[in-house]
């Protein structure tokens, strides 16, 4: 949980603040909640191979791990960190609006990949407005951001119905759409005014401090990661794999939204389950499920065994991201919380990116069966993760004492 600080005098907040935030959620997460499952299944109607998906999906990972930070340093830097949210809505709608003129390998990549770097510090920022909330004024982070996910869950269902209906060609006209919500909402974003503290992309453009150096912290951070990533061929390919074994598009939908919906059930019960089971309990169970997903999911298991396996979710990124933010916490002073997160979102962006371009050759060498590459991943995960419990400080006789040097 994030604490809540308040300064000595800040004024009010801004009217209506909690809601303009959870709607800020919103609009982004339509966008994506249109564009992860179903991007993929566009891309394959315009006869791309599966590895040139794979890199038309990649190469933006890559660009975005660059241009969030910096966008992110200008965001801080300015008066207001919702003009940069402004100029992010129109680049990003001005570049799904050029994609319809496009249906060869190299324009949409391109193209694609500047709409990535110009959408990236979207999300991010209205992350760090929202917390300036929590700290400034004690608003409730978890219950702002879940309508995020709600709105997700929906836009899936949405264009699931509407893939069935017109199929793929409706996905681009979709994310218009909500790149245009996302300029009415940064409109419509609460002014809180600069920040005292960088966002976590800002922090990637400093060096990380030495307590997050410390080698099981790293080996951790890696392993958590490489969780983390190992989800890349689901993102990429899963639609594509469920469309071509004749499942229906609210079929799909309805595949991704129990995951999300499990994602989200497992945050609500997050806190009790955090007082219940140590956070290490937490992070292993994470890993090793992930391995068991990835190996099941070849299989012939049906539309409800598939239903069943998207609930992994829960585990193999919420409570296994929930404990490794208590572990952060744990380990590093609050002065360094920024840098934390910002290699973080690092080490997730960079591994995902990496991992996403392969899935293009294992996909297409083995089709679904090249799912099982990605329980190699998860168990790599897992070996990190088992190697930092082994050398975590209270392992080594420190007394339980963790080091917070700057």
């Amino acid at each position: 949980m994030i604490p809540f600080q308040a300064p000595a005098y800040v004024g009010p907040p801004p009217r209506h603040f909690a809601l303009r935030i959870a709607l800020l959620f919103c609009a982004p997460l339509i966008v994506n909640g249109f564009a992860m499952p179903y991007f993929p299944m566009w891309l394959s109607t315009l006869s791309m191979s599966d590895f040139e998906i794979g890199v038309v999906l990649a190469l933006p990972m890559f660009v975005r791990v660059i241009t969030a930070p910096i966008a992110g340093v200008i965001a801080d830097r300015l008066g207001e960190r919702a003009i940069v949210l402004i100029w992010s809505g129109f680049l990003s709608l001005a570049t799904a609006v050029v994609l319809f003129y496009f249906r060869e390998f190299w324009p949409v990549l391109v193209i694609y990949t500047l709409q990535s770097a110009v959408y990236s510090p979207y999300v991010p920022i209205v992350e760090a407005i929202a917390l300036s909330g929590v700290r400034r004024w004690g608003f409730d982070y978890a219950h702002m951001r879940l309508w995020g996910s709600v709105a997700f869950i929906g836009a899936t269902m949405l264009g699931g119905w509407m893939v069935g209906i017109f199929g793929s060609d409706m996905v681009l006209p979709a994310m218009a759409i909500g790149f245009g919500l996302t300029i009415i909402m940064a409109y419509a974003a609460p002014r809180v005014g600069k920040p005292r503290r960088p966002s976590p992309i800002t922090a990637l453009t400093e060096p990380p401090p030495k307590s997050l150096r410390q080698l099981d912290l790293q080996l951790l951070l890696i392993g958590v990661t490489l969780v983390n990533a190992s989800h890349a061929m689901l993102f990429a390919f899963s639609a594509i794999y469920w469309q071509h074994i004749g499942y229906s598009g609210t079929e799909i939908g309805l595949l991704w939204s129990a995951g999300v919906a499990a994602e989200v059930t497992m945050f609500i019960f997050a806190k009790a389950i955090s007082r219940r089971f140590s956070v290490w309990v937490m992070i292993l169970s994470g890993c090793f499920l992930a391995v068991v997903r990835w190996i099941i999911f070849p299989m012939d298991i049906g539309f409800s065994g598939y239903f069943i396996l998207q609930c992994f979710h829960a585990f193999t990124y919420a409570i296994m991201h929930t404990g490794m933010q208590h572990k952060l916490v744990e380990r590093v002073v609050e002065s360094q919380e920024a840098s934390a997160q910002g290699l973080y979102f690092f080490y997730t962006g960079i591994f995902t990116a990496i991992f996403t371009f392969l899935s293009g050759y294992f996909y297409a060498w083995y089709g679904v069966n090249g799912f099982y590459s990605m329980s190699v991943v998860a168990f790599a995960g897992c070996c990190f993760a088992v190697t930092a419990w082994y050398l975590q400080p209270q392992r080594r006789g420190s007394g339980g004492k963790t080091s917070e040097a700057s």
